[in-house]
């Protein structure tokens, strides 16, 4: 009777022990693979993120590319269309809008007129062909500059210079030639030339909206 009751107790013995083998918890447990779920969504979540910065940086990029090139398209724009053409729906400035003087410099004839309605340099110097029949003013020596930029009364405003387009280098819309220049230490970009309150010169691209002086 000793024999079959031992062989009972180790026969339940290897039962209990086979249940409990099944019950223990594994390293892939569900626990074990929630985490792993929350890390791999995380790392989802940190790609996911980093595609997002990556798109908003080349959006940025894109942006600042498209604003250059729209810039150096107008500059473009400007200096290669005819500077004998005429926008006839460009209205002449009222005269509230204008302050004109009559001699200058070496020139008792010479008149100027300073217009403080803001235009694109094209549409400034259509303006001063169409209404007053001269160009946007050249300047070519110190004395004339000074004139001008006290005309200005401390405005920034468009002159007759520009660079590149329909005539190569640095040149004055009514033909005259270069024999003078008073550049900004820094005269920035662009293809058009302007007066600062200071009395130098500045490069400022074509688009910009600003007062200007025509002399005829």
């Amino acid at each position: 009777m000793k024999l079959p009751l031992l062989l009972l107790l180790l026969l339940l013995g290897t039962v209990a022990a086979f249940h409990l083998g099944n019950d223990a918890p594994y390293p892939d447990s569900q626990e074990s693979q929630a985490d792993l779920s929350q890390d791999l969504e995380g790392s989802g979540e940190q790609e996911g993120e980093a595609v997002l910065t990556e798109e908003a940086i080349q959006s940025e990029g894109e942006q600042v590319k498209a604003s250059s090139l729209k810039d150096a398209f107008e500059d473009k724009k400007a200096m290669e269309s005819d500077p004998g053409a005429l926008d006839k729906n460009l209205q002449c400035p009222r005269a509230e809008d204008t302050v004109e003087i009559r001699g200058g410099p070496g020139c008792k004839t010479c008149q100027y007129v300073l217009v403080r309605t803001v235009l694109t340099f094209a549409d400034a110097q259509n303006t001063c062909r169409r209404c007053y029949r001269g160009n946007l003013v050249s300047i070519h020596n110190i004395s004339i500059n000074i004139y001008v930029q006290t005309l200005a009364r401390l405005l920034h405003v468009w002159i007759g210079g520009a660079i590149g387009g329909w005539c190569s280098g640095f040149h004055w819309t009514d033909g005259s030639a270069v024999n003078f220049r008073y550049w900004a230490h820094n005269h920035g970009h662009g293809h058009c030339v302007s007066l600062w309150r200071g009395g130098h010169w500045q490069q400022s691209g074509c688009g910009t909206h600003l007062p200007f002086i025509c002399s005829y």
